[in-house]
């Protein structure tokens, strides 16, 4: 079986990629393949706030990839600058910038392009959704 990277460009609530996305991990997981890591770029980190707070009709795609994380051992990495320009922060990064508060959900880490790049070397495939 393959060893899979995702990149996630897609914003979370306004196109398709991101519930794409998900099911195709979790499908992937269940065919036997292994997710390496999960990058999001530029819009894509928004699914990583804490503070998403879809209505009760919709999927809460923060909570499915967290979900995922916890229970299949899935690594869900956020860039770094793509999460500042956005609003995106965890404490250390909220710490150094003089920020009142951090957001970030603890399933997602902060990282940067070294990590999308050291997945794609470490992968069979990388696979993007935008």
């Amino acid at each position: 079986m393959a060893t899979l990277s995702l990149l996630i460009t897609a914003n979370p609530y306004s196109q398709q990629g991101q519930y794409s996305a998900v099911r195709f991990a979790q499908e992937a997981i269940v065919q036997g393949h292994q997710i390496k890591r999960v990058f999001f770029y530029g819009d894509g980190v928004l699914v990583a706030s804490r503070l998403n707070c879809p209505p009760s009709d919709e999927i809460n795609l923060t909570k499915t990839w967290a979900k995922l994380a916890v229970e299949k051992d899935v690594e869900l990495s956020v860039c770094v600058t793509a999460a500042l320009k956005r609003g995106i922060v965890n404490q250390a990064e909220a710490e150094r910038n003089a920020l009142t508060g951090e957001n970030l959900d603890p399933a997602f880490e902060i990282s940067g392009l070294g990590q999308l790049t050291e997945a794609m070397l470490e992968s069979d495939r990388l696979v993007t959704f935008g």
